[in-house]
């Protein structure tokens, strides 16, 4: 089991601060929703846990273990990561992609694969090369291929964004249930789907996290209008609560 945490991360470039001594601990399993304005730090985050960019201070630990010390193959086995914004170098096809995300992991069965695949709705596009799909399909391979080695940690940075909306409920309650067995940290851009599907929201803004808390705690929080800059009215619903935005 595998637990992942953020001690003091501080992150500066071209003199800008983009996390300012942030602190989050993670545990080994669960469903986490990072939310923040534009701006706030949240992409940096995950980019940081992952190991992708260096923090100028702080540190990362995966388990007991600093995480800048780690291999890169030991960070791709134990991390997933899904970034906003993907091109690879190579015009490759949907299978190659997803077998090259196989790759990563230690004999992945065929089997793996192919439940993957179907999981996504890709049966038919293995074919196909990364040019010629929608946003919405790219999305769905790039899941795919992080996911088809199902590691321990996931972290996911708006993966729903160019989904229309059936798929982003199912990509985004798929991702929150992995949480019962896994940990999985969402960046989710949609406040009313973060409330409703994760367990766990942290409110991030300018840097720093101003908010921790089980999301049926934090829904009522005045601190989350504050990050925002609006006046949010609840709305309770029969499976928790919608937020409508006012101005302050």
């Amino acid at each position: 089991m595998t637990a992942l945490s953020a001690d003091k991360l501080t992150v500066r470039r071209g003199g800008a601060t983009l996390l300012d001594g942030l602190s989050l601990s993670l545990g080994p399993t669960g469903s986490v929703a990072v939310i923040g304005p534009n701006g706030a730090g949240k992409s940096t985050l995950l980019k940081v846990l992952a190991g992708i960019e260096s923090p100028t201070s702080g540190r990362i630990l995966l388990g007991d273990r600093d995480l800048a010390t780690l291999s890169h193959a030991t960070r791709a086995h134990s991390i997933g990561f899904v970034p906003q914004h993907f091109d690879p170098h190579w015009d490759l096809s949907v299978a190659e992609l997803v077998q090259l995300g196989a790759e990563r992991g230690e004999r992945v069965p065929q089997s793996a694969v192919d439940a993957t695949i179907a999981s996504f709705e890709l049966e038919g596009l293995g074919a196909r090369r990364w040019s010629t799909l929608s946003g919405g399909e790219r999305a769905r391979v790039l899941l795919a291929t992080v996911l088809v080695v199902d590691p321990p940690v996931l972290l996911a940075d708006e993966p729903a964004a160019s989904l229309d909306i059936r798929h982003r409920l199912d990509v985004i309650q798929a991702l929150a249930a992995r949480g019962r067995e896994r940990l999985s940290v969402v960046v989710v851009h949609d406040l009313d789907l973060a409330f409703a599907s994760f367990d766990r929201v942290v409110l991030i803004d300018r840097g720093k996290v101003v908010a921790d808390a089980a999301a049926a705690d934090l829904i009522d929080d005045p601190r989350l209008d504050a990050a925002f800059g609006v006046r949010f009215e609840r709305l309770k619903v029969d499976d928790g609560w919608l937020l409508r935005a006012r101005r302050t």
